[in-house]
């Protein structure tokens, strides 16, 4: 009798929208296990995003699960993000599987595709599943998207697949965070709520004790417990992978006691967190700039790379960044 094959437990970390801050969740829980002993990988379907990382093997992922990987003390694998979408325009994307560039294709032409590259998806997750003892899987956006219900290949269909219990994380510093969490139970099906084993509110500001009546509302409400609140946490450095935050859009002061680097803002920058290692440097200060008119004063300026050269190059010159970067030179 053939022997069966080992399957990892699993945790699928969903969120009620964008920027809850699954992956830095993910991370976290990720080292948790690692210290704990635990053999654990990262897992997310499909990911969209300019800021990716390239393997030891050459195989191009999302920069988030690059982090993970390295939280479990792991070299970062494409099986970890087997789908990586690149954006070049507002509807166009170049898709790489398992690390390599498969083709170019537009959202309609990309949604017909998912049942054929969910297999992908299911090949990548079942090798993790046998190599490790724990996957703990990042969802991507709401995990109550009903329009992409039956295109859906990295949120429940991944937590049926990994048969994985979830924790649902919401953003209390957006507001409106009861009706994230409300709404977003009330728009999965039975069983998708079936699988929600607990509620975690993110990036709370202030005195936690003033929550303490939210948190009996919500599982009054809900039946379901909140198991914590993290607080907001700030400057911590940590690689992004969709874009760059309001915090870091701010414009750093430029003085004569700094080097002044000035970051053109492209719509389509790829992998702005290689500037972070020019930011935390005690005498620079680094400036993402959206206007030409935030370029004054500045000791080096920057055109970083962009996944869609003509069409940021025509953004630059409608927005007058031309005649400032020729004064600059």
């Amino acid at each position: 009798m053939e022997k069966s094959k080992r399957r990892a437990k699993s945790l699928a970390v969903l969120g009620t929208g964008s920027d809850v801050g699954k992956s830095i969740i993910v991370a976290g829980l990720c080292r948790l296990l690692h210290r704990a002993g635990v053999r654990v990988a990262p897992f997310k379907a499909q990911n969209m995003s300019l800021n990716s990382f390239v393997t030891i093997e050459g195989g191009e992922i999302g920069r988030a699960q690059a982090l993970q990987a390295q939280a479990c003390g792991l070299f970062p694998h494409v099986d970890m993000n087997p789908i990586l979408l690149k954006p070049e325009s507002d509807q166009r994307s170049q898709v790489i599987v398992q690390g390599k560039v498969l083709d170019k294709t537009h959202a309609r032409g990309y949604f017909e595709r998912t049942n054929e590259l969910f297999h992908y998806v299911k090949d990548s997750y079942e090798r993790l599943a046998a190599d490790y003892e724990m996957v703990v899987i990042e969802g991507a956006g709401s995990a109550a998207e009903v329009n992409l219900r039956d295109r859906d290949i990295v949120n429940w269909r991944v937590a049926h697949l990994a048969e994985a219990p979830v924790l649902l994380v919401a953003n209390i510093d957006s507001g409106g965070v009861f009706a994230q969490v409300v709404g977003t139970l009330d728009l999965i099906s039975s069983d998708e709520r079936a699988r929600v084993q607990g509620i975690l509110i993110n990036k709370f500001r202030g005195d936690q004790n003033l929550f303490l009546d939210g948190i009996k509302f919500l599982e009054a409400r809900t039946g379901i417990p909140v198991f914590g609140v993290i607080p907001f946490m700030r400057d911590l450095e940590l690689d992004q992978e969709d874009s760059i935050s309001r915090e870091q859009h701010g414009l750093s002061r430029f003085s004569d006691r700094h080097i002044n680097i000035a970051v053109a803002l492209l719509p389509r920058m790829s992998n702005f967190t290689d500037f972070n290692s020019l930011a935390g440097e005690s005498d620079v200060a680094l400036r993402y700039a959206r206007s030409p008119d935030e370029l004054i004063g500045a000791d080096v300026v920057i055109i970083p790379g962009s996944k869609n050269t003509i069409e940021d190059l025509e953004y630059l010159r409608d927005a007058g960044f031309f005649p400032a970067f020729k004064q600059h030179v």
